[in-house]
């Protein structure tokens, strides 16, 4: 009888220990969403919303600050600062692109992100609209990430959780990305589960264009690796032919845009059999 009470006993505790790990593997999940929103939290406005101390949270937020997954302030935390080397700055330069339509872009992303499933490997072509998606990869979900573009290794080097593969090939630097045949010839035994599309322009007839050979060549080489292609680009981008074609509208899945995109503009992708999101 002492033996099986005994037994009892650690199987309880087993139990309380793995509920209490769950608890906190959710809690730094709710404090991670909220940090993508908003790009800071507050110890006693996460105290009162998820119904623990402050004490606790301060060890959740030392946690995650050890994880690299966020920086700790006086009170609170904030999102890392990502790590960009721009060599100049122009009108088409990446940085003056990714201040453009940034809200419509962060909203774009979560949308993007949130179609991740757990233990996919995921690709993003070049750009700032598959940047907001990165910014909003969801955190310990065993993802696999696939990129030709340094800036976007850089930044996802903070991040333990994921396991980020990098292709070979020529730097274009204006933009980051690794271009060439090497680059192309890296992805060949590659199984993409989701490819995220940027493009420089969209329209149902064209499909989806970029003004770079090199990098439509490297885009291209992605969507035939993949099996989910979803594209990613803000209403700004509808109408638009650049001068190289990615994929046709036919090889696209899903399309995620912002509220700005009509439904005039959509309708045609939805014709051609396309799921549109407008966020």
């Amino acid at each position: 009888m002492k033996a099986r009470t005994q037994s009892s006993g650690i199987l309880s505790g087993a139990n309380d220990g793995a509920s209490l790990v769950s608890k906190q593997r959710s809690r730094l999940e709710a404090i991670l969403s909220k940090l993508q929103q908003s790009g800071e939290v507050n110890v006693d406005a996460l105290s009162a919303e998820l119904g623990v101390s402050p004490v606790t949270i301060r060890r959740d937020l030392d946690q995650l600050e050890r994880d690299g997954l966020l920086q700790r302030t006086h009170g609170g935390a904030v999102s890392l600062e990502p790590l960009f080397y721009e060599p100049f700055r122009n009108d088409r330069s990446f940085q003056s692109q990714l201040e453009k339509m940034a809200d419509e872009k962060r909203r774009i992303g979560r949308a993007a992100a949130a179609l991740i499933e757990r233990g996919e490997t995921i690709a993003l072509t070049p750009g700032t609209s598959t940047m907001s998606v990165i910014r909003a990869l969801p955190h310990n979900q065993n993802v696999t990430v696939v990129t030709n573009t340094v800036n976007i290794a850089m930044e996802l080097s903070r991040r333990q959780d994921l396991d980020i593969f990098v292709t070979g090939g020529h730097l274009r630097g204006d933009w980051f990305s690794l271009v060439g045949p090497t680059a192309v010839q890296s992805l060949q035994p590659m199984l993409i589960h989701t490819l995220f599309v940027g493009a420089d322009g969209i329209d149902a007839a064209w499909g989806a264009t970029c003004f770079n050979a090199d990098e439509a060549d490297l885009n291209s080489a992605m969507v035939r690796s993949a099996r989910r292609r979803i594209a990613v680009v803000d209403h700004t981008k509808f109408g638009i032919v650049a001068g190289w074609r990615i994929c046709q509208t036919s090889d696209l899945h899903v399309l995620i845009t912002d509220t700005g995109a009509s439904e005039e503009m959509v309708e045609p992708f939805r014709k051609a059999g396309v799921q549109v999101m407008r966020v």
